[in-house]
Order: structure tokens, then C-alpha cells, then sequence
């Protein structure tokens, strides 16, 4: 049997791999800084990311960046997301900047192809997904444990199965630590506010001569929220076309739908309806950072149990709560009944009431004393009422996460060259939603329904009727508010059981001209998926006002058996033009089963060749061509149909925006009969808003037709290491990924120019029937019941492709008093396109933003960290630069903007530069103090409106995932090791 050394089989896929061509751009760091991991020892078996060959000798053919752990504790990141987010190629994806569209979590997306589109590894293994996407919570990494990160790009389901087509990222933990860790770190803004705390502890022990080792760690942290009110850029909801105070037409007073004159608002003096609207007011309820609090446990052991047998395992506990925090609910336009006879409406808008909807004077005025509905002169009016609940405050949903992930493994020897490896793992992750601050549409309306001012016609004891006619807020009592408002739990659980056992090494077999033997892995792995939404009957419902749709009951798995294969094969070695010549190659066959009856399994098979040639010992060329897939998750194949909420500013029937202005005459021709064909009528068509807020109803859920997306990527590159120049390394890379078959759906303004676009305008178009509009207002909003907006179906008709250029520089060098240490990390994005149906536009969204680009994705992008180290200190400075961008469409405002002074451009985003300043002191051999600023020259954040963007990305007049909306902060931190 083999005989391994203690540490040559059971860090294999953790210890760090030798990246070679993929240069780790780390800083360097104090020189008697002490190091809690020790370093490999030679002769040890190593795992590079993106294969499952061990093999201390082999290179990366994939470009892969890594981030160190003292780049992480110069960094001081709070979370994981926070330190992905400024690597350039990887785009903002849903953070702690995220408040309107934050689910709880925070995910990565690699090159803007989408963050359920590359995987998340832990070790080189997959962890629980977070949700019914399949995407795994950043809030879980416990970054006080982590090594390394590495990200690699490019098609990566060979290795790692099906989703990684656009990469993977690979937290890569500390192995055999022995000893004692400590840290305690705060930030604070510039502002006073935003304050965080985080303590970790890490320890660690070697035990049985060096046969084992176990390690401990846990974790605390806390964030208070910052809201958008208080930063200037957030005071004011701004129209990104006019730069005056805009909003929500969800206001107050009230908005009633009157047939024939459109939506009319109630007058200041409470006396009647008029057409001048007064918007509300929603950025500064809202929140810049989200508040967020997270417990988490991690511990990892192995022992030799002999010589050629070692047993592994992983355990990781981690219990988060996020919250989200967004302006007040209320009435978004649902159908209300309103007695003549309500005691809150006046004469004068009751009048308007009646004369709009034929009802002559006399009977108006007889419906006014008709208190009884069985009196003969009892009527009603339906309307669509737009009313802010600001009496009940805002809505807040509070998400408990809880996450555990276990692996135990065995692995060992079979001949002096041939390892193996298996293990099991099954993780669980546990969200428990708990919706607060939401008024009930069912109530809304019953509480319209009264005749009187202490009881409701449903005869309901609870009801308490409410003045939904005052000109002030105060209209609904402490009484109503609290009739009006009920709590409300969505509940999802996910779970992931997976096996692997590989085989890997090689038989001693060389190629004639090289030096190293041919290296191969085979193997086998199964995972389970599984994933529930359980809503109770609120949620399902959809009654809550103002939650963006209603949350169905989802239940869903499958399946998936694999055989894998990998072959590395060293041609030529140390010859003349030919340092090394490797050729790299793998396959991976998976089967799918579908838990749903009738739904058929289906086979794909990924493949991937790579190469290295280093014609010199200082150069390196290198490429690779992979083919991967992503299988349809959970909620792509099982979401109910549902109608919830997207972006849209521009509606062609419309003809009043949304201060009540008149923008456009009465559509007529075979426009007017479009927008009758879409349910407006002919009271309304001639008066119908713009989307409320920027936001209209849009329908869509999962589809168990759908199939795998394929994806063909390539890379090619080189790595410069002159011996002419010591210290210095640089890689450039290029990639190039296209997704065929791709899942997706209409952007808002494909499913508009599907119908109105030129030649599609026809009351005979589908695309222009499956367009459902509010039968009261004509306009793309109101209750979902009745109005289901835009369609936008999952189908596998998209197509994604993106390319550019990475590069990689690092520079060392002893300058006497100090060394200097230069780390360049620079991205070009040449296009990043997306096309949803083959007649929909292949749309390129880099450098641009609108409402159909989401996360904004730079053409140029870069740090530069600079650093330099004495004897028991280092400073480091970091350059982020943001190339700037411009909206997609153009006419945008461009002036001064309510509430500024000075003139802006909301067309333009110019290009942005940060600079970050880290302080660490050795202060003894056993303490590291660190101080740091972030935003160093306090620099402001781009001023936009709040509506040239999605909601999740344009928020508070801003981009805050991409630019620092909180401005400079400062943060400190003390670590203690023995």
C-alpha cells in the first residue's frame, strides 16, 4: 500500500495550487507578520481549481485569479460578496446595496451572464443552494478561514457539473492550522452611521504526530442600516426625464380612476378630483445598506487511520437575518366599491362620481342618503384607487437564514502514483420570510365599503371604515391602521445530497520527449436537488399591498448521475523552443431525472481541451476550448404563473405621466384599437398613465418543457515572467463565451416593440393580445387579479455572449528602506449581448444602462493595489477605476436636478475613480493592528433618477452596487495569534 506523507493526500483539495500562469496578485505584507497556515511542503499532492487531477507539477490552462488571505485582511471585507464585487470581470449582483429586490442573500455573477450561471465552491465542492435558483449564499463564506479565493473563468461544468458556463469561484479554506486566531474589526462612515462589527475566533490543533488536525471557527458580525435619506442623493425621488421631484403616483391624497378623464387625485381642500398629481416621495424610506446580523460555526478535521487511509470531514453552520426596508404600502390601483352614501365623501366628489358614470343628479343625490344596501336607491361607483398608506409606516421583510452543510469523507493511496477519493455531503438551508408593514387589498375595499364611520356593510366586528377621501395624511386612525395591516411568512427549503469518488494519479507512462508522466482522473458523482416554497394564505394570495405579486407555494427537484474523465498529458519538456507542451483534456456525461410526471430526463455531455506551451522558461502560452451546459433549476421548471412586477417607463397608449400631465394625444387607428384589444375601453383609452413609478405588471412562472443551455467558450493568453526583470509577472488573457438555448425571457421593452415595434402593430399579433391591461385605468398597472401586464415566458429561444481581455501584473522589489509590491488586476469587456427570442434585439449592454441592462457592466475596469512593507508595518494604497457609461436610449434630463445647485447630465456616467488607504502594524509578534479608509477623497455617487435603471440596480437616484452611495469609511481592526 502507498505511504503518504501527513499532509500530501488530505489537503489536496484545499492546499494552495500552484497557479503558475494565473499569478496571485497579492500584496505583501509586513515581513515579521506571522502566518497562521503553513505553506505546502514539496512533494505534496496539490489540486489546481478547475481540474480533479492532483498534481504538484501542473499548471493552469484556464485563467484563473486568485485572492489571498492578506489581500482579504488588507481588503478588511465584511462579507464575501463585498470582496468579489471589486474584482474586475465580476459585475454587482444582489448585495447588501440591494434593498427593493433583496430575497436575503448576496450572490456572485461572473462576467454579467448572470449569477445562475457559475458555481460557488467550497473547497472545491458545492455547498447548499440558498434558493429555488440554485444559487448559494455569499452571507455563508467564513472568510476568517479563507486561504484563498479563486475565480476562474470561463466554461467549467466538465469539472464541475452543469451551471458553471460562465465559471466557478472556489473558496479555498486554511488546512492543518495549529494555534490560536482573534480579530475584532469595526467600520463606521464618514457620516456617523452604517456602523459594523465582526469577531472571529479560529483555533486549531495538530494531534497524534502530525496524523491529524481539527480546526474551529467561529464568527459574529453586524450591520446597521443606512437609509437613503440620509445622504443628499437620497432625499428626493428624482425623474430621470424631467430632474424635478418625482415618485410614485401611489401618493397622498388619494388617486380614484374617473371614466373618461383618466386617474384624478383629491384636491387640497377635499372637495373634489383634480388632474395635478402630488407624486410621493419613496427614496428616502428606503435603504442604501441593508441591515444584516450572522452567527456562523465552521470546523473541519482529518486523521491518518493508516497509512495509506485518511478520513476528512467538514462541517458548516451559519444563521444570518437580513432585513429589507421600503416605503409605506397601500392601494396599487385595486378596484374598489364606493358607496354614494360613504361618510367620508364630500358632495363635490361625489358629484364628479356620479356625472362620470352616468349616474344623473337626482339619483347621485338619493344614493347619498341610501345607508342601507337594500335600500332601492343604495349605489355604488367602482374604481381604482392609488392611496400611500403612510400611517402604517414602511414595509419591512425580515429574512432568517439558516444554513448547515456537512461532508465526510475518506481518501488514500492505491500504488505510490494512484490516489482515491470519496465522500459524501448533504446541506440544508432554511429561510423563513416575515412580511411586516403591508396593508390587505381585501381590506382596502372593505374598509370603503361603510355607510357610516363605526361600521363596515360586511358586517365584519373588525372593520373599521376609513377616510381614504381626506386631502392630509391622518386619514387612517390608529384603529384602521392596525384592521388594515396583518403579518405574513414565506417559508423556502432547500436541500443538496451529493457523492463523488475519483480516481486520479498516473501509471508512470511518459511521453518520449517530456519528463513528466500522463496524468488521469476518473470518476463518478450523483446530486439531489430539492427545494420548497411554502407561503401561507396571505402570501399566496397576492392581497398584499404593494408586495409586487403574490408568493405561490413551489415544491421541485431532480436528479443528476455523472461520469467524468480527465487526461493530462505532458508532450514535450525542457527542449529547445519547447520548455513545456501540455496538453489537457476532460469530459463529463450527466444524466437528469425530473421529479414531475410526465417530464422526461435528458443526457448531456460537457467536454473540454486545454493546452500550455512555454516556448522559455519566462513565457507561457496558453488556451483551451470547453463546451458546458446549465440544466433548468427549480423555479425555471416549477414556479406557478404569476404576476408580479417589472421595469417600464415607456407605454405607447399612454397619454398622462405621472404628474398628471398631458403627454401625448388619444391614440386612434390601429393604435387605439391595440389598446383596446389589451382590455383599456373606450372611457379610458384616451387617458391612460404612464407605469406608476416606473413599474408595471408583468406575467410569468417556470416551464417543465425547457431544456439544458449550451455554452461554447475558449480562452487564449500568455504569461511573461522575464528574468530580466526580477520580481515582475504579467498575464494577459482573452475569453470568449457564447450561450445558445438560452433560458430567458423578454426584457420590458422586447414584449413593447414585440407588439408596437415597426410592422408588429396589429390587433391580430399574439404579441400584442398577451399584452393585459387594468379594465378600469387601460394602464399596465393594478391588481393582479385583473390585470396581468407584459408577458414574459420562459422559453429556451435566448442567446448570450460575452468576450475581453483580462490581465494580471505583479511587481516586487526591494527598495532598502522598504519593499514595494505592485498587484494589477485589469478587465476590458469588448461586449456583453443578450437576445432573448431570435426576432427580440440583440441587445449589448456594456457601458450602457436602461431598464433592460440591469447591473451595470463597465468596458474598462481595474485595481491597483501599491505597497509597501517594513520591518513591522505596511501601507497600502488601492486605485479602483470604472469606466464610465451612458444611457441606452438617450433623452434623459440634463440640468439642475431638485436639490442640487449645479448642472448634471443624467445621459452620462463619467468614469470613476476610488482610492483606498490600509495602515497594518505588527505591534508585537502576536498582535496586528490595521487601520483603514475606503472612498478615501469622499467621492459622491453619479446622480441618475430613480428610473433609468431596474428597480433592484436604480436605486436612490443612484447605482449603489456598483458605486459607493455611503461615502468615506473608516474601519479598525485588532488580530491576536499565538
Amino acid at each position: 500500500m502507498k505511504t503518504f506523507s501527513k499532509r500530501a493526500l488530505l489537503r489536496a483539495s484545499a492546499a494552495p495550487a500552484i497557479l503558475g500562469a494565473s499569478l496571485i496578485a497579492s500584496a505583501a505584507i509586513a515581513q515579521d507578520a506571522p502566518q497562521a497556515a503553513e505553506a505546502p511542503a514539496a512533494g505534496d499532492t496539490i489540486i489546481v481549481t478547475g481540474s480533479l487531477i492532483r498534481n504538484p507539477n501542473l499548471q493552469s490552462a484556464s485563467p484563473v485569479n486568485a485572492t489571498t488571505a492578506d489581500e482579504i485582511e488588507l481588503q478588511q471585507a465584511n462579507v464575501a460578496e463585498e470582496l468579489l464585487r471589486e474584482i474586475p470581470g465580476i459585475v454587482p449582483s444582489i448585495g447588501s446595496a440591494v434593498n427593493n429586490g433583496n430575497g436575503g442573500f448576496s450572490f456572485v455573477n461572473l462576467r454579467g451572464l448572470g449569477s445562475n450561471r457559475n458555481v460557488v465552491l467550497l473547497d472545491g465542492v458545492r455547498i447548499v443552494p440558498a434558493e429555488l435558483n440554485g444559487r448559494f449564499d455569499l452571507n455563508n463564506v467564513p472568510l476568517a478561514l479563507i486561504e484563498r479565493v479563486d475565480v476562474l473563468t470561463g466554461g467549467a461544468s466538465t469539472t464541475y457539473g452543469a451551471d458553471a458556463i460562465s465559471g466557478v469561484v472556489n473558496f479555498v479554506t486554511k488546512q492543518d492550522f495549529s494555534g490560536f486566531e482573534a480579530s475584532l474589526a469595526n467600520q463606521i462612515t464618514d457620516e456617523g452611521d452604517g456602523h459594523t462589527i465582526r469577531f472571529d475566533v479560529t483555533t486549531g490543533a495538530n494531534f497524534d504526530d502530525g496524523r491529524g488536525n481539527v480546526v474551529l471557527g467561529i464568527g459574529y458580525q453586524q450591520a446597521d442600516p443606512v437609509y437613503q435619506g440620509a445622504r443628499k442623493i437620497g432625499q428626493n425621488t428624482i425623474s430621470s426625464s424631467t430632474g424635478q421631484g418625482a415618485g410614485s403616483g401611489t401618493s397622498v391624497p388619494t388617486r380614484f380612476s374617473v371614466p373618461g378623464s383618466g386617474t384624478l387625485q383629491v384636491a387640497p381642500d377635499g372637495q373634489s378630483l383634480v388632474g395635478t398629481y402630488a407624486p410621493f416621495n419613496f427614496a428616502p424610506d428606503n435603504i442604501f445598506q441593508t441591515p444584516f446580523e450572522r452567527f456562523n460555526i465552521y470546523a473541519a478535521g482529518r486523521y491518518e487511520i493508516s497509512d495509506a487511509v485518511e478520513v476528512y470531514s467538514r462541517g458548516l453552520f451559519t444563521k444570518n437575518t437580513v432585513s429589507t426596508i421600503i416605503a409605506p404600502s397601500g392601494s396599487f390601483g385595486i378596484a374598489v366599491d364606493i358607496p354614494l352614501a360613504n361618510p367620508y365623501l364630500t358632495a363635490g366628489i361625489r358629484n364628479q362620481l356620479c356625472a362620470a358614470n352616468g349616474i344623473g343628479q337626482a339619483a347621485c343625490d338619493a344614493g347619498a342618503l341610501a345607508t342601507d344596501p337594500n335600500d332601492p336607491n343604495y349605489q355604488t361607483v367602482t374604481s381604482a384607487m392609488f392611496r400611500r398608506a403612510v400611517e402604517v409606516g414602511p414595509r419591512i421583510s425580515d429574512y432568517s437564514n439558516t444554513v448547515f452543510d456537512y461532508r465526510l469523507g475518506l481518501r488514500g493511496g492505491i500504488t505510490d502514483t494512484i490516489d482515491w477519493d470519496i465522500f459524501g455531503a448533504y446541506g440544508e438551508s432554511d429561510q423563513v420570510q416575515t412580511i411586516q408593514g403591508y396593508t390587505l387589498n381585501s381590506r382596502v375595499a372593505e374598509s370603503m365599503l361603510a355607510t357610516n364611520t363605526e361600521t363596515c356593510l360586511s358586517g365584519n366586528a373588525e372593520c373599521v371604515p376609513v377616510n381614504w377621501f381626506s386631502p392630509t395624511a391622518g386619514g387612517i386612525s390608529p384603529e384602521g391602521a392596525a384592521f388594515l395591516t396583518a403579518n405574513s411568512t414565506v417559508q423556502t427549503r432547500t436541500t443538496l445530497a451529493q457523492v463523488r469518488g475519483t480516481i486520479s494519479g498516473d501509471f508512470g507512462v511518459t511521453s518520449p520527449w517530456a519528463a513528466q508522466p500522463i496524468s488521469f482522473a476518473v470518476g463518478g458523482e450523483y446530486r439531489k436537488y430539492g427545494a420548497r416554497q411554502q407561503s401561507d394564505e396571505l402570501a399566496r394570495s397576492g392581497d398584499l399591498g404593494g408586495a409586487g405579486g403574490a408568493a405561490p407555494n413551489i415544491d421541485g427537484g431532480y436528479d443528476v448521475y455523472e461520469a467524468i474523465g480527465e487526461l493530462v498529458l505532458p508532450i514535450i519538456s525542457d527542449r529547445p523552443f519547447f520548455d513545456e507542451l501540455t496538453v489537457q483534456a476532460g469530459v463529463r456525461y450527466s444524466s437528469y431525472t425530473v421529479d414531475a410526471a410526465g417530464k422526461p430526463g435528458y443526457n448531456t455531455t460537457t467536454w473540454k481541451v486545454q493546452g500550455n506551451w512555454a516556448p522559455t522558461a519566462g513565457l507561457n502560452i496558453r488556451g483551451g476550448y470547453s463546451r458546458a451546459v446549465r440544466a433548468p433549476n427549480i423555479a425555471e421548471l416549477f414556479t406557478p404563473e404569476n404576476t408580479l412586477l417589472t421595469n417600464l417607463t415607456n407605454d405607447p397608449c399612454a397619454t398622462i405621466n405621472d404628474e398628471g400631465d398631458r403627454i401625448a394625444p388619444e391614440p386612434t387607428g390601429v393604435l387605439r384599437d391595440v389598446c383596446l384589444a389589451q382590455g383599456a375601453n373606450a372611457g379610458n383609452v384616451g387617458s391612460i398613465n404612464v407605469p406608476i413609478a416606473g413599474q408595471a405588471n408583468v406575467t410569468t412562472g417556470g416551464n417543465l418543457a425547457l431544456g439544458p443551455e449550451k455554452s461554447n467558450s475558449y480562452t487564449i493568453g500568455a504569461v511573461f515572467t522575464p528574468a530580466f526583470v526580477p520580481g515582475f509577472s504579467v498575464s494577459v488573457d482573452y475569453y470568449n463565451i457564447k450561450i445558445t438555448g438560452a433560458i430567458t425571457t423578454p426584457s420590458p421593452d422586447d414584449a413593447i416593440a414585440a407588439c408596437f415595434g415597426a410592422g408588429n402593430l396589429s390587433v391580430s399579433n399574439p404579441a400584442c393580445t398577451i399584452i393585459r391591461r387594468d379594465p378600469l385605468t387601460g394602464g399596465l398597472n393594478g391588481d393582479p387579479n385583473t390585470t396581468r401586464g407584459l408577458f414574459a415566458g420562459l422559453s429556451n429561444l435566448g442567446r448570450l455572449a460575452t468576450d475581453g481581455i483580462d490581465v494580471i501584473a505583479n511587481y516586487r522589489k526591494d527598495v532598502g528602506f522598504a519593499t514595494l509590491a505592485l498587484a494589477f488586476n485589469g478587465n476590458w469587456t469588448n461586449k456583453s449581448t443578450f437576445q432573448s427570442t431570435p426576432s427580440d434585439v440583440n441587445r449589448d449592454c456594456v457601458g450602457l444602462y436602461s431598464v433592460n441592462c440591469g447591473s451595470l457592466q463597465p468596458e474598462f475596469q481595474w485595481t491597483l493595489r501599491t505597497t509597501l512593507a517594513f520591518e513591522n508595518m505596511d501601507h497600502s494604497l488601492v486605485w479602483r477605476h470604472l469606466d464610465g457609461f451612458r444611457s441606452e436610449n438617450g433623452g434623459l434630463f440634463v440640468g439642475v436636478p431638485v436639490g442640487y445647485t449645479g448642472e448634471e447630465d443624467f445621459n452620462t456616467i463619467p468614469a470613476y475613480d476610488y482610492f483606498d488607504w490600509t495602515s497594518r502594524f505588527n505591534l508585537t509578534d502576536n498582535v496586528t493592528f490595521t487601520l483603514t479608509v475606503q472612498n478615501l477623497f469622499n467621492k459622491k455617487p453619479p446622480i441618475v433618477g430613480s428610473d433609468a435603471g431596474p428597480t433592484s440596480w436604480n436605486s436612490g437616484n443612484t447605482y449603489p452596487s456598483t458605486y459607493d452611495a455611503l461615502g468615506r469609511r473608516y474601519g479598525a481592526a485588532i488580530k491576536l495569534r499565538f
